[in-house]
Protein backbone atom coordinates (compact mmCIF):
# COMPACT_ATOMS: atom_id res chain seq x y z
CA UNK A 1 0.00 0.00 0.00
CA UNK A 2 1.02 3.76 -1.30
CA UNK A 3 2.48 5.41 1.81
CA UNK A 4 0.48 8.30 0.96
CA UNK A 5 -2.98 5.76 1.01
CA UNK A 6 -1.64 4.66 4.37
CA UNK A 7 -1.40 8.21 5.83
CA UNK A 8 -4.89 8.90 4.05
CA UNK A 9 -5.98 5.94 6.19
CA UNK A 10 -4.55 6.84 9.48
CA UNK A 11 -5.79 10.88 9.11
CA UNK A 12 -9.71 8.68 9.04
CA UNK A 13 -9.12 6.63 11.63
CA UNK A 14 -7.99 9.40 14.21
CA UNK A 15 -10.97 11.77 12.82
CA UNK A 16 -13.19 8.92 13.49
CA UNK A 17 -11.64 8.00 17.30
CA UNK A 18 -12.13 12.08 17.88
CA UNK A 19 -15.65 11.57 16.39
CA UNK A 20 -16.33 8.47 18.80
CA UNK A 21 -15.06 10.21 21.78
CA UNK A 22 -17.51 12.93 20.97
CA UNK A 23 -20.58 10.95 20.69
CA UNK A 24 -19.38 9.24 24.12
CA UNK A 25 -19.30 12.36 25.70
CA UNK A 26 -22.63 13.38 24.23
CA UNK A 27 -24.13 10.52 25.09
CA UNK A 28 -22.71 10.60 29.10
CA UNK A 29 -24.19 14.22 29.12
CA UNK A 30 -27.47 12.81 27.85
CA UNK A 31 -27.49 10.39 30.65
CA UNK A 32 -26.67 12.76 33.10
CA UNK A 33 -29.49 14.73 32.21
CA UNK A 34 -32.14 12.32 32.12
CA UNK A 35 -32.70 12.24 27.83
CA UNK A 36 -35.19 10.15 26.77
CA UNK A 37 -33.56 6.35 26.51
CA UNK A 38 -34.42 5.97 23.17
CA UNK A 39 -32.35 8.70 22.09
CA UNK A 40 -29.62 7.36 24.04
CA UNK A 41 -29.96 4.47 22.91
CA UNK A 42 -29.79 5.66 18.74
CA UNK A 43 -26.41 7.36 19.88
CA UNK A 44 -24.58 4.33 21.24
CA UNK A 45 -25.93 2.93 17.81
CA UNK A 46 -24.13 5.48 15.99
CA UNK A 47 -21.47 5.31 18.44
CA UNK A 48 -20.86 1.80 17.74
CA UNK A 49 -21.36 2.07 13.92
CA UNK A 50 -18.28 4.53 14.31
CA UNK A 51 -16.23 2.07 15.95
CA UNK A 52 -16.45 -0.90 13.68
CA UNK A 53 -15.71 1.38 10.57
CA UNK A 54 -12.39 2.11 12.78
CA UNK A 55 -11.82 -1.38 13.55
CA UNK A 56 -12.48 -1.59 9.47
CA UNK A 57 -9.92 0.17 8.34
CA UNK A 58 -7.25 -0.40 11.03
CA UNK A 59 -7.64 -3.61 9.59
CA UNK A 60 -6.90 -2.36 5.97
CA UNK A 61 -3.89 -0.39 7.58
CA UNK A 62 -2.58 -3.61 9.54
CA UNK A 63 -3.34 -7.03 7.91
CA UNK A 64 -3.63 -10.32 9.92
CA UNK A 65 -0.56 -12.12 8.86
CA UNK A 66 -0.96 -15.87 9.83
CA UNK A 67 2.18 -17.00 11.09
Amino acid sequence: MPDQDQAELRLSVARLRQEHEDYDVAINAMIQTGCDALRIQRMKKKKLAIKDKITKIEDVIIPDIIA
